[in-house]
């Protein structure tokens, strides 16, 4: 085994240690009876959102249709609405004005005029109070008994021919002017290259919830991830990156709230400046510091730091959602609304709603976003959920699209990772592969052959070693790189890897719609007992298939992503949709955790970093002048796979030859044989070693090379040799 790299880390470490706080300039108390503010100046148009100068707060709020738009202060705790002053400014679609002598911590919010035209797509009414889409602290938590949804649209209806007349300022969100200087002690992102990088899905708060090695308080939080017990697991993995589960900050749908559930992986952004302040540990340490004390800790350990982001839609959800921010300031230049329906919503993302990143000011804040976690917070990459919304021109996805372009030319993006989820549910939503170049996409491809080869579904050797090579037959046409491939085979959304070899059908049940949620096509098999058994037999063999999942994930082409307790078996009990379940079925079981497995799967990366049996770049096929192919696949007697093999549905055993690998000179055989059987794999000439058998529970080979030159394959395995 390599040698794993070893970080210095102190124990008993606080919480505010951890946040490592520095000075955080904010008002210290509240407007008093009578105060009377000074009255807004002109100011600026830029920057967007509130910003102290020194010795006043500029505002500056985009909306191309409002006839005006207020800006309303609060007290400190956002309750009492003290003064109302119309922006006195507007530069093309920006409203603006400066407010001399107003210091950080002034709560705001925002009202807009205009007209209240449903059927035109404009639904302004100043009877609601606005969030500022670029609040860097929101104040307030958001609940469903206060008045944000008309309760004609709310029962179904159309909107009537005025606006809601109920105020809601008390209850709604607002903004808090923020102004915090953060010591970074030098960090510096790791920059893993893309050949190196592992991913590891996981969520903030389920991921340290129930860790015993991780302090109490700091449990479920950026402080929790920080901690010395879970950076010493992601050491110990040899993991390079983690991707985030979203952190900016968001609401819970009013179904969950009426069940008593909340929405545990957080699609539902309402704070795109915002890190989600329920992760946040230290009292009196805003999210904003802990968070950045979580990422310089990471990437201290070498580890980057991907966010999980939800650009596609917001929380106002559909016409009988809530009135938030964007829904008020200006509809029409937000969402994606259908033509001869502007009083609804096209949903490509099957949440209510679509931001239309064809208007350049939507286009202008995810980009601001973008740049303000790189900058401000020094994350190293995000993965985009439901990507292809933010690449739909008026006629479909177009990998030319403004956004593409932006980020393409933008230098403070340009050497972050950028990771698509390539499909939505709009019309061609599926574009697995056709992302621009650099980008990384989820492959769904990998993830559904690896578990039709190992669980008994339809799949062809030449399907397998297609997805295996990095699906070569969608990236290398677009001159993509195969690191471009993420490859999967469980995620956050879907069954976890020990369930997906315990449960034929999903168990939904906790989630509150009678098991109808979920993916019902889970390409699974339960080996002979539905969930949980005491059969040794049964055990064994869900044993050694997670064994061999997890080496067809590690050791082909392409980026691996490991989904957060797949390594140790973690369970959801059947749940393949556990959104709503911040509770023991959305946190890591560490207690129940399978050593032997975390043995296996660490074992699994080092081969993977020493050896790299399948290079980051194409393969042809072809020989090299010693007469050695850079990659040939075999058929069990040892020949070459002909025309016949690669399509037969029945034999599922194959090796490939690797003469060309990622590291060393030395020829390398994966050998595959996902059959009931064991088998005889014949060899090529020369002496070989095995470096992996997955038959084995610690992945370490007992075999010697007998006279008869062949390996013996068990079943449901796989096999890594070297030549000697």
């Amino acid at each position: 085994m390599s040698e794993l790299r070893l970080w210095p880390l102190r124990s008993g470490r606080s919480a505010a240690e951890i946040a490592g706080m520095d000075t955080v300039h904010r008002a210290l108390s509240p407007p008093s009876t009578g105060h009377r503010p000074s009255r807004l100046e002109a100011g600026s148009a830029w920057p967007l959102g509130a910003h102290w100068d020194g010795a006043g707060v500029n505002f500056a709020v985009v909306s191309a249709h409002a006839t005006g738009i207020e800006l309303c202060l609060f007290d400190n705790d956002g309750h009492d609405e003290h003064s109302r002053q119309p922006l006195p400014m507007r530069t093309g679609d920006v409203w603006h004005g400066r407010l001399a002598g107003a210091m950080p911590g002034l709560v705001y919010g925002l009202r807009a005029h205009g007209p209240w035209q449903p059927s035109q797509g404009h639904r302004f009414n100043p009877h609601k109070l606005l969030l500022d889409p670029y609040a860097r602290e929101i104040v307030g938590r958001f609940d469903w008994n206060d008045p944000h949804v008309d309760p004609q649209v709310a029962d179904g209806g159309d909107p009537g021919p005025q606006p809601d007349p109920r105020d809601n300022a008390r209850g709604a969100l607002k903004a808090r002017v923020v102004h915090d200087h953060f010591d970074w002690q030098g960090d510096v992102p790791p920059r893993t290259p893309l050949a190196d990088t592992v991913l590891y899905e996981l969520h903030v708060r389920g991921f340290t919830k129930l860790h015993p090695g991780v302090p109490e308080a700091l449990r479920g939080t950026y402080a929790g991830l920080a901690s010395d017990a879970a950076i010493a697991h992601l050491l110990r993995l040899g993991v390079t990156a983690v991707s985030l589960l979203p952190v900016h900050q968001f609401i819970d749908e009013e179904r969950l709230a009426g069940l008593g559930l909340v929405n545990h992986w957080g699609y539902n952004t309402v704070g795109y400046f915002c890190p989600e302040p329920r992760y946040a540990a230290a009292p009196g340490v805003t999210a904003r510091q802990e968070f950045r004390a979580m990422v310089r800790r990471l990437h201290e350990a070498g580890i980057e730091v991907v966010l999980d982001v939800v650009f596609n839609h917001t929380a106002e959800g559909d016409e009988r959602g809530p009135t938030i921010s964007w829904r008020g300031l200006d509809n029409a230049g937000s969402y994606r609304l259908p033509e001869g329906r502007r009083d609804r919503y096209e949903n490509l993302s099957g949440c209510g709603n679509t931001l239309d990143i064809r208007q350049p000011r939507v286009l202008q804040l995810v980009m601001d976003s973008l740049r303000y976690w790189v900058r401000e917070m020094h994350v190293d990459g995000f993965r985009f959920d439901l990507a292809p919304v933010l690449g739909r021109a008026d006629h479909g996805f177009d990998a030319q699209a403004p956004f593409f372009q932006a980020l393409a030319q933008d230098p403070l993006l340009a050497g972050v990772k950028l990771i698509a989820e390539p499909w939505d549910i709009g019309p061609g939503g599926y574009q697995l592969g056709q992302f621009p170049r650099g980008w990384l996409e989820w492959n769904d491809r990998f993830r559904d052959t690896a578990r039709a080869f190992w669980l008994g579904g339809d799949c062809t050797r030449g399907e397998f070693a297609q997805r295996l090579c990095a699906s070569s037959d969608l990236f290398q046409p677009r001159q993509r790189a195969p690191g471009e491939s993420v490859n999967f085979v469980v995620a956050h959304d879907g069954f976890t890897l020990h369930d997906l070899v315990s449960y034929d059908i999903r168990h939904n049940e906790a989630n509150g719609e009678d098991n109808r949620d979920g993916h019902g096509h889970n390409l699974s098999w339960n080996c002979g007992h539905e969930g949980p058994t005491t059969d040794p037999e049964v055990l064994a063999r869900r044993q050694r298939l997670q064994r061999a999942l997890l080496a067809t994930l590690v050791l082909a082409q392409g980026t691996p992503m490991l989904a957060a307790g797949c390594e140790f078996g973690h369970t959801q009990q059947g749940n393949n949709n556990a959104y709503c379940q911040d509770n023991p079925i959305g946190w890591l079981d560490w207690a129940g955790a399978d050593p032997d497995l975390m043995d296996f799967t660490t074992y699994l990366l080092v081969l993977r970093r020493r050896l790299l049996p399948l290079a980051p770049r194409w393969y042809s096929g072809l020989s090299n002048p010693q007469g050695r192919p850079d990659l040939a696949w075999l058929r069990r007697c040892g020949d070459i796979l002909g025309a016949d093999d690669w399509g037969h549905r029945g034999s599922r055993a194959l090796g490939a030859l690797v003469g060309a690998p990622g590291q060393g000179a030395a020829p390398q055989l994966l050998l595959f044989n996902a059959g009931d059987d064991d088998v005889d794999f014949s060899l090529p000439t020369g002496p070989w070693r095995a470096l992996l058998d997955t038959a084995e529970h610690d992945g370490r080979s007992r075999w010697q090379r007998g006279t008869a030159g062949s390996f013996p394959l068990r079943a449901r395995t796989v096999a890594l040799l070297a030549s000697a």
